[in-house]
């Protein structure tokens, strides 16, 4: 981490020291512990709540490739800077969000989460892309693997910040021993007012990014060929099986994970762990997140992207084992097994994608594989959920812990029907040997 600030090695270069303040101010947010209380006290029902979670996914599944190809032909530094200023029109919308509000309330929260899909389909593949290639071609591998590495790092440490931060501000009772008391209305905002100034900084990073070569042309000619460039690398990527393969496979095992991580808070509940340390356990995950870059990249020199991909499997199954019999306290280790693997799989994969990539093409890739991520967790959530809501009519009150216990099988065999495909496909000599 000190090399960042010390500007030494491949961070002597201005985009990837950019890049890891960048990533780390854009994502480390304070209000994410409290997100889902956060709109239902500001008024809005649990019913209203899913519907805006439904709108960001929308948007970003709709933008996610087009910008990322917009990137590559416009310039990727324009859609950083895009992002970033969306990002602090989001917040600003938030700030100023009426309590129980009625229609306008909904209205502006709807506005804010499509703002936020926006912004994050806008970044996405354009960060790691002017990073990576304003590294020096001799070593180039290498030193990317340190510029993720400190991403990594710094991100965990600002998520083990601001998830404590984040609980402290939304619910200031605390202050009382310290002799005074902060109002519930102002309170509620302080989370979202630090994620608003963090996107001022945004700002000011994405303006100081040196632009990387991209197409040149009217802007109708240049829109042209992002449209072209889309389709054409969505094509490759899964058409190129060496690609289609990790981008698959890194996909099953980031729904699964990502699905659970959304709902940590009920498991702990499950599980008998009081709410108060839900932020405290939440920033565990963030110090755990510190160590998995280095496991990465023993992992990745040692095996090719399937085989660390075959361990995250098989421990992404372990781990969903050891959590469906919901041991009170014991379930939290499984829990952050599941965590760490969303850091080792976007690793591998990130690391694999950039090797196979041209230039002219980067940040497009990238955004192929975050709209198929995308498109799994939001397919896996839809398929926990109705699980879920069958469960209910059949276990009642105990329906969470046998959705639990039913998803086991199922990721299973996904699982492992993906590496007998992927097994008979190189028996076939259909898919070449992951570099």
């Amino acid at each position: 981490m000190s090399s960042v600030l010390a500007r030494t090695g491949p961070f002597e270069h201005r985009n990837p020291r950019l890049y890891v303040l960048f990533t780390t101010l854009y994502n480390a947010r304070a209000y994410y512990p409290v997100l889902a209380i956060f709109f239902t006290d500001l008024g809005l029902t649990a019913e209203q709540f899913v519907f805006l979670n439904v709108m960001w996914a929308v948007a970003i599944f709709t933008l996610e490739v087009p910008s990322g190809a917009l990137a590559d032909v416009l310039g990727r530094k324009k859609l950083l800077v895009f992002s970033a200023c969306i990002m602090v029109v989001e917040m600003g919308i938030l700030l100023a969000a009426p309590k129980n509000g009625g229609t306008l309330l909904f209205a502006l929260c709807i506005l804010n989460r499509v703002l936020s899909g926006t912004s994050e389909a806008a970044a996405s593949g354009a960060d790691e892309a002017i990073a990576y290639d304003a590294l020096p071609e001799q070593g180039r591998e290498a030193a990317w693997d340190d510029v993720m590495s400190a991403a990594m790092r710094w991100r965990s440490v600002a998520f083990f910040i601001t998830m404590i931060l984040g609980g402290l501000l939304y619910d200031m009772e605390w202050t009382r021993h310290l002799g005074f008391t902060v109002p519930v209305e102002i309170s509620h905002r302080l989370p979202i007012a630090l994620v608003f100034l963090q996107g001022i900084a945004c700002v000011v990073i994405t303006s100081r990014l040196q632009e990387t070569p991209h197409a040149s042309g009217s802007a109708a000619k240049r829109c042209g060929s992002a449209f072209r460039l889309t389709l054409g690398t969505a094509k490759k990527a899964f058409t190129t099986r060496s690609i289609a393969v990790v981008i698959i496979g890194g996909m099953l095992i980031d729904s699964v994970a990502r699905n659970f991580a959304t709902i940590t808070s009920e498991y702990y509940r499950l599980i008998q762990i009081p709410e108060w340390s839900f932020g405290l356990l939440g920033a565990l995950s963030g110090v755990v997140g510190f160590f998995i870059p280095a496991v990465a990249r023993r992992l990745n020199a040692r095996f090719s992207p399937l085989g660390v991909l075959g361990i995250a499997g098989f421990l992404a199954v372990i781990a969903l084992a050891l959590l469906a019999p919901a041991w009170p306290w014991f379930g939290i280790l499984p829990t952050m097994l599941l965590m760490a693997l969303l850091g080792l799989v976007g690793f591998t994969v990130n690391r694999h994608l950039h090797a196979s990539a041209e230039p002219s093409q980067r940040a497009t890739l990238l955004s192929v594989r975050g709209l198929a991520f995308n498109l799994g967790y939001g397919s896996f959530s839809l398929g926990f959920s109705m699980l879920l809501a069958t469960m209910r009519k059949t276990a009642g009150e105990d329906a969470f812990r046998a959705a639990l216990l039913w998803q086991l099988p199922f990721v299973a065999v996904m699982i492992a029907l993906f590496f007998l495909w992927v097994a008979w496909g190189k028996r076939r000599g259909r898919i070449s040997p992951a570099p």
